[in-house]
């Protein structure tokens, strides 16, 4: 279960109003399309044929036109309980008012099961400015669409801790089994992926952010993890900086779902993996796109690590949610471990195996990571970073009025986006910015049971334009000047495209080894 305030939408004779000179705005728009001289691929002003005209202007009258909301969004909070309404898992302290939250939880239960025993299913409740989000993974309840994906992820965090099939198990021989025994120790791992959510772009958009770089440097480090040996069981090899994949090497007969590969990342940067003191740890976990109903052995080793002060002030820049712990009591000890998760901090090497050679894998993994040392490889790859070459801004692109964008690349499953730059440096900003994204992303891909999806989905607000746009080939979603005609919205978005298709062998992982 979540909780969000929604954004302010506009009264029924405002949105008739305001869709009546988007109308306008919108045909004449659209007849002048073609006149356009732009050749990209999978251009908007590919548009031919009446008909075909007809049904992009159909797509962009469901331009939206929000208003700003009175004050600065809230961050989510999130529960977990059981089909039992047990609490598991709290993103804010419930130690302070236990039995309130106990009643509480028994609150959401009964309201659940009302719907359940009709055959139907909760999906979420608006109250005044508040949505509460509900997300049913039996024997699990997660209290619309951005919500529930991030508690689908919350619930794939907790599969990695305790299989699918355990779960089942243990619940079919107790439906009252308090969860939080199990799960001792691990909050840790929910709290980071809660960070994380809020304001990670690929994970919103079911995709991987990869470090930028130059390829032919990304190719001799992708060279270097290819085992010359066969190494039993191996499933996957995955370089990590910066919280973001270099490159991964995988057999032939395995591929590996995104989902997946946050759910790793996360798990290695969490307070305890990242700051132990070992120089490698082993650890079990399970990979629920790969197999939720069995665990997998993570080989986890860092090979350069900031310093802590660097580390700190990293986390505190990012840090959104508020400190709490469910159940430990310790809520300034909890708050502690969540603040010192690193997002964006060291160089990371993971082998995922299946079987137990462990002192294979160990011995492997130190003539890899001495091999990249030795070849000058680390030193390139943390030069790229601290150079700046790891990303780019948007004033690179040359583009008039255009103030950021989101490209998917439907066939890599990856997505560049440039820096958050004046005025959404500012986090309030840039979670403002970032939902607005979330709502096209959410019409676009029919996620909250729209009567179809859509190719093109506009939002105009007061302080800028939004544009979402689909082809088989990718999504593009670009702010940009609120007083820009939509031509030039248009003329942007093509040009956007044709700059990442220019620079794609740095922007995205391209052509992975295989073994």
């Amino acid at each position: 279960m979540a909780q969000r305030p929604r954004p302010s939408l506009p009264t029924s004779s405002q949105q008739q109003a305001s869709r009546a000179q988007h109308l306008h705005d919108v045909d004449a728009e659209v007849d002048t399309i073609n006149s356009e001289e732009t050749t990209a691929i999978g251009q908007i002003d590919d548009v031919a044929g009446e008909g075909s005209r007809e049904a992009l202007r159909d797509q962009l009258r469901r331009t939206l036109s929000l208003k700003e909301p009175s004050g600065p969004l809230k961050p989510r909070e999130y529960f977990v309980l059981t089909d039992a309404g047990k609490p598991v898992f709290a993103s804010r302290s419930a130690a302070e008012d236990s039995e309130a939250f106990s009643s509480t939880m028994g609150i959401v239960q009964a309201l659940l099961s009302v719907f359940i025993d009709d055959g139907d299913k909760l999906r979420c409740i608006n109250a005044g400015p508040l949505r509460i989000t509900f997300l049913l993974r039996s024997p699990l309840y997660y209290p619309e669409s951005v919500t529930r994906s991030h508690l689908d992820y919350l619930h794939l965090q907790i599969l990695s801790i305790v299989t699918a099939s355990q779960l089942r198990r243990i619940f079919e021989r107790r439906t009252n089994f308090d969860l939080r025994r199990l799960l001792n120790g691990a909050e840790p791992f929910l709290f980071s992926l809660l960070k994380r959510l809020e304001l990670d772009l690929a994970m919103g958009t079911s995709s991987l952010h990869c470090l930028q770089m130059d390829p032919g440097l990304r190719s001799r480090v992708a060279d270097t993890l290819v085992p010359i040996t066969k190494l039993k069981d191996t499933l996957y090899i995955i370089l990590v900086a910066r919280g973001q994949v270099v490159t991964l090497v995988r057999p032939k007969k395995h591929s590996i779902h995104p989902t997946d590969i946050h759910i790793i990342v996360n798990t290695i940067h969490s307070p305890s993996i990242f700051n132990s003191p070992a120089a490698a740890s082993w650890i079990p976990v399970c990979l629920p796109k790969f197999n939720p109903t069995g665990f997998v052995n993570a080989y986890i080793s860092f090979l350069r690590k900031p310093e802590r002060k660097e580390a700190d002030a990293s986390n505190n820049d990012s840090g959104i949610l508020e400190d709490g712990s469910d159940n430990a009591g310790d809520k300034a000890g909890a708050a502690s471990q969540r603040s010192d998760t690193p997002l964006d901090a060291g160089i990371g090497l993971v082998c995922i195996s299946g079987g137990g050679e462990f002192e294979t894998v160990r011995g492997w993994c130190d003539a890899v990571a001495e091999k990249l040392d030795s070849h000058g490889l680390l030193d390139a790859i943390s030069d790229t970073i601290d150079s700046g070459q790891a990303e780019y801004s948007v004033s690179q692109l040359g583009v008039p009025g255009l103030r950021h964008f989101v490209y998917k690349s439907r066939p890599h499953v990856q997505i560049t986006f440039p820096v958050f730059e004046d005025p959404y440096n500012e986090l309030e900003e840039r979670r403002r910015i970032i939902t607005t994204y979330q709502i096209v992303y959410d019409a676009i891909h029919a996620k909250s049971d729209q009567s179809e999806p859509l190719k093109l989905q506009c939002i105009r607000t007061e302080k800028e334009i939004i544009m979402g746009w689909i082809t088989q080939l990718f999504e593009l979603y670009i702010t940009l000047s609120p007083r820009l005609p939509k031509t030039a919205v248009i003329n942007a978005a093509n040009a956007v495209t044709r700059w990442v298709k220019k620079e794609e062998g740095q922007l995205f992982l391209r052509d992975a080894p295989v073994f």
